[in-house]
């Protein structure tokens, strides 16, 4: 049995958003085709996902060298293990996520910077950082009402290539995309290319 978590980032409705649209679709599948595994939603706008702050950074620096932590830093500790353990105990990660302004919601971004601690996610050598948690696989699902992945607007995209780079700095390498692009921007094919969409997420969760 697989321990799998669900990461939602975005706030919008099933009817509203095309990345909660992948979101379920890819949710339903998987649990119809892996059945005894566990399953784990996270909705992070319903989480309370302060920025990442000098107490918490404070707090798990001394954490990981066994220093006494005052109770604020704790506190602080407590909140990014909360979300830290879920994450490294996983077996499958699955993200869905618009981008927005070229990028992830900040909420997002706010919990890849709570479970990217040094000493348990990766760790230093003198040839740079090697990631430790390379025993899991990561599904990204992301829509863009434009065209990122060819063209003039390529080198714009900092969604999914961001969280591609941070994942494999954790040591994830086994990571399958499924994107929705350019359904604003070519609204003549909204509906064919939305559709496209929610058949790759349900064929990739078949097998993932």
């Amino acid at each position: 049995m697989n321990q799998v978590l669900f990461v939602k980032a975005n706030c919008r409705s099933l009817d509203q958003s095309v990345s909660v649209k992948l979101y379920h679709a890819f949710l339903k599948t998987y649990r119809k085709a892996n059945p005894s595994d566990r399953v784990i939603e996270l909705d992070l706008y319903q989480e309370d996902l302060p920025y990442y702050n000098d107490v918490m950074l404070d707090g798990m620096a001394k954490r990981r060298t066994g220093a006494e932590l005052s109770s604020s830093e704790k506190e602080a500790a407590g909140r990014v293990m909360r979300f830290l353990d879920p994450f490294v105990t996983a077996d499958k990660i699955v993200f869905a996520f618009p981008m927005w302004n070229f990028t992830v919601p900040a909420v997002l971004h706010t919990y890849i910077d709570y479970v990217s601690q040094p000493g348990i996610a990766y760790r230093y050598t003198p040839g740079g950082p090697v990631g430790m948690l390379g025993n899991k696989k990561a599904a990204l699902l992301n829509a863009r009402g434009g065209v990122y992945s060819s063209g003039p607007a390529a080198e714009q995209e900092m969604a999914v290539s961001w969280m591609k780079h941070n994942l494999e700095l954790l040591g994830i390498q086994d990571i399958v995309t499924v994107i929705v692009e350019g359904h604003d921007q070519y609204p003549e094919h909204r509906e064919r290319m939305i559709d496209q969409g929610i058949a790759a997420a349900m064929k990739t969760a078949a097998a993932f």
